[in-house]
């Protein structure tokens, strides 16, 4: 991985590639967020996807998505957590921020598990306001509550899975917030200096999972509790791909509280990428190029 800062311009970009054995492509991913977009009327996420056949190097396909593959895995990786890690009656979720992931989380968990309530915390209230009518206009307020948050801490007590979504640099979430038996899902923190959970909050955690652990030690929740020493790297007891392998277990109480690490991996955008050319190709969807 590979992550560039444009200062100037409040930007960043994040360069991801991975493969999945014996399979037919390798990806390589370029994706990018400038926090002033909005104010130039142009979306704060941009990203693209190249493909390239794993038999012999060539490119394949260019999948200019403008970030909506990496916005889609995304919120499927955090559905993926809840569904092994969350406790089974999981009625109340936290979201704390207010974007686009903030709605694929929400959308993504609705397709594995059942909720009563979302609770929505964004920074601007117009924001979370906004939110909150998008998740209404997909049909998901006809069973569920979906409540605006005044405060962080308002939207994650006693809620039983929190997930945090924000480019946050100082801790939002802390650890006496937290409820016996929660699952906190931290998404944001997708580079070193993010940061979107208090470090006593991994202490407190009775297991840890990453999406990755080598990527995590270098960015994400876990980087800053092992740097501060609030943790050894041992605490981090699996990561996710191993238990929905089943080569490690998921939730194995209802008392539990986990953190799962989500920083992003590379094979998930190949899988991701993989899917959508192959339903392209299928339905004869795009164009083809000569190089």
């Amino acid at each position: 991985m590979i992550n560039l800062e444009v200062t100037q311009h409040r930007g960043e970009v994040h360069v991801k590639a991975g493969y999945l054995h014996n399979g037919p492509y390798y990806t390589v991913k370029i994706a990018s967020g400038f926090l002033d977009n909005p104010q130039l009327g142009l979306p704060s996420s941009d990203g693209t996807v190249l493909v390239f056949d794993a038999r012999t190097g060539a490119l394949a396909a260019l999948l200019l998505d403008n970030g909506y593959i990496t916005d889609l895995r995304t919120g499927v990786a955090g559905a993926i957590s809840a569904k092994h890690l969350a406790r089974a009656r999981a009625e109340t979720i936290a979201v704390v921020g207010s974007g686009a992931q903030a709605r694929c989380q929400i959308r993504s968990l609705a397709l594995v598990r059942e909720f009563r309530e979302v609770r929505i915390w964004g920074r601007d209230r117009g924001k979370a306001v906004a939110c909150i009518e998008d998740l209404a206009r997909d049909g998901l307020a006809s069973d569920r509550r979906l409540v605006l948050a005044s405060s962080v801490r308002e939207a994650v007590e006693k809620a039983d899975i929190v997930i945090t979504v924000t480019a946050s640099r100082e801790p939002l979430v802390r650890a006496d917030w937290i409820a016996r038996g929660a699952l906190v899902i931290a998404v944001g923190s997708d580079g070193p200096d993010k940061h979107e959970l208090d470090v006593d909050l991994l202490a407190r955690a009775d297991r840890i999972v990453a999406d990755s652990l080598p990527q995590c030690l270098l960015l994400g929740e876990i980087h800053h509790a092992v740097e501060e020493g609030v943790i050894s790297r041992d605490k981090v007891t699996s990561e996710l791909g191993q238990i929905t392998a089943g080569w490690k277990p998921g939730r194995t109480s209802d008392d539990e509280i986990i953190v799962c690490d989500l920083t992003g991996v590379g094979v998930q955008d190949v899988a991701a990428a993989s899917l959508v050319l192959e339903r392209a190709l299928q339905a004869g969807k795009g164009e083809t190029l000569s190089l």
